[in-house]
């Protein structure tokens, strides 16, 4: 077992199919086929399943994928440690929750791009969740989620403590209680944000079960259409500042310990952080 051959066997992994492997790679498809059979007889297990549409992962096979995935992973990590000078530059990539990324970041990463302009900085958005999942693999260098987390493989500094409110149009009458609002309909982000999970936590609480639930993809849909009066919704106060200052929105308090969530930024514990990270983090620590 060599890395050029585990190379061939996640290519074969990822495409599903040893022709297309063999097309990807510009091997001979015998070539690729017999390599994947010397794997197999090396490891004496089976890797692949084999059918009419190409190829399936077997449990051992994805094993050995994610196995493959982290040696890689590693070779990578060490070109970068030997190549890093301690200068920022290069590619990096942050994940933040939507409502974080459109209130508390703008500043940040307009100071970050000023200060070290040969650093590729991508801003990805997308629900705790998601960002989770991206961090632990390996897709996001960091990401902003909220809190605590508590993961092992999870470095998660704290960033802010953001004050959760419901917010309606202006004509609603004021919320004493989740059954004043239980005939309302609940805007929601989808499946995985925090934010939801708090009010469906109040919800349980409460003992209440909503009459509708509608999923938005975008904050800017959601603050709109219940300033349009299409329903309620649960978001960061500061997100809503303005339009609550402006009277196009009314907000409500919520009870302890619903009224409040910890925005932080989480990192891998056995990655190495390079000086563009670095420097990020210590940005949003000051």
């Amino acid at each position: 077992m060599d890395l050029h051959t585990l190379k061939i066997f996640q290519t074969v992994a990822k495409l599903g199919s040893i022709s297309q492997a063999a097309r990807e790679l510009q091997y001979a498809q015998s070539n690729i086929t017999m390599k994947i059979q010397q794997l197999e007889s090396d490891l004496q297990t089976t890797l692949f399943h084999r059918h009419n549409r190409g190829t399936a992962l077997t449990a051992k096979g994805s094993m050995l994928l994610t196995y493959t995935e982290k040696i890689f992973d590693l070779i990578e990590e060490t070109k970068n440690v030997m190549n890093d000078d301690q200068t920022p530059c290069g590619p990096l990539i942050i994940g933040s929750m939507e409502t974080t990324a459109a209130v508390r970041l703008p500043a940040i990463l307009s100071k970050y791009h000023n200060d070290f302009p040969d650093v590729d900085l991508t801003l990805k958005t997308g629900s705790t969740k998601q960002n989770i999942q991206e961090v632990l693999q390996y897709e996001l260098d960091g990401a902003f989620v909220a809190g605590p987390i508590e993961h092992p493989e999870l470095i998660e500094k704290e960033v802010i403590e953001e004050e959760l409110v419901l917010i309606t149009d202006t004509i609603h009458p004021q919320i004493s209680s989740f059954k004043d609002i239980q005939t309302r309909t609940l805007l929601v982000f989808h499946a995985g944000c925090s934010y939801r999970e708090k009010l469906e936590q109040w919800l349980h609480q409460e003992g209440v079960i909503p009459k509708k639930i509608m999923e938005f993809g975008t904050l800017d849909a959601i603050v709109g259409c219940v300033s349009a009066g299409l329903g309620v919704s649960l978001v960061p106060q500061s997100v809503v500042a303005k339009q609550i200052q402006e009277g196009t929105l009314r907000q409500h308090t919520l009870p302890t310990p619903y009224g409040k969530v910890k925005t932080v930024f989480i990192y891998r514990k056995d990655r190495y952080v390079p000086a563009s990270l670095l420097k990020f983090i210590g940005m949003i620590s000051d």
